[in-house]
């Protein structure tokens, strides 16, 4: 609980740091390993101030021994964050433990930028399994809608032959894989469904502590649990699955085809 209770309020720092990024006008945006993986200032801003932070309290935790690991996403939805679209943009710090995600910080820097002069901006919601998550009114999609959320800015043929096959009535397209998780928990959608590699642990940890501490679940596309212990490999390569409530519904409706095409 100390480890969350110092993770609350660095995500909250990271927040500002975020915003005054922004309103400075450069975001010394640089390419990372090719198109659309971007990071920008305040990505490497905000991951100094927090490992530097969390480390400084706890020394013997790994940031990214063998039993309490953090997984740190300065900044998830940096593509979206250098277009304008703000409300995309979470603050990630997932906490580990024995290979499994037990607590989670999401902050959303610009969580009701819209709302005029005199809103208040951002918010930071947390979880802990086996206490509950807070921050936010947890609401359930419409019943007997099927609605899917994924990526905006990593799509592919074969994400979209997996989304067609599960009939969805609607398709929401965001960046960010805090902000997806989020559209889960507020009832916005039914399922985040991406049948693809390119999510990675960090982006993951911190949302699966939240979801599953609400009663939700999330795998890869094959049903597989995630692992997040600092052995392990950073990239989710089987995609990411994820759901509030009827999980088996979705899961069950995975094409063999995909599966075959996306090696765990």
């Amino acid at each position: 609980m100390r480890v969350v209770a110092s993770a609350y309020s660095v995500a909250e720092k990271a927040a500002t740091i975020v915003r005054n990024v922004m309103a400075a006008g450069d975001l010394g945006i640089v390419e990372k390993t090719g198109a659309n993986d971007l990071q920008t200032k305040a990505d490497r801003l905000v991951q100094m101030s927090i490992c530097a932070s969390l480390a400084r309290k706890f020394p013997k935790v790994t940031i990214i021994g063998e039993e309490l690991v953090i997984w740190v996403d300065p900044l998830d939805g940096t593509k979206e964050y250098t277009e304008g679209l703000l409300d995309h943009v979470t603050v990630l710090i997932g906490i580990a433990y024995g290979g499994k995600a037990i607590a989670g910080v999401i902050n959303q820097p610009y969580y009701n930028y819209e709302a005029g002069a005199g809103a208040v901006l951002g918010r930071t919601i947390w979880g802990v399994l086996g206490i509950g998550a807070f921050g936010f009114q947890l609401t359930e999609a419409p019943a007997g809608k099927h609605i899917i959320v994924t990526t905006r800015s990593h799509s592919s043929t074969l994400v979209n032959d997996c989304i067609s096959a599960l009939n969805p009535d609607s398709v929401i397209r965001v960046g960010g894989a805090g902000n997806k998780i989020i559209q889960l928990i507020e009832g916005k959608a039914s399922a985040y469904v991406f049948a693809s590699p390119g999510c990675k642990k960090w982006d993951t940890c911190a949302p699966e502590a939240i979801l599953h501490a609400v009663g939700g679940k999330i795998t890869d596309i094959h049903g597989n649990s995630f692992q997040y212990n600092k052995e392990v490999k950073h990239m989710n390569s089987a995609g990411v699955l994820a759901t509030l409530r009827n999980y088996d519904y979705y899961a069950s409706r995975i094409p063999n085809t995909v599966k075959q095409s996306l090696v765990p």
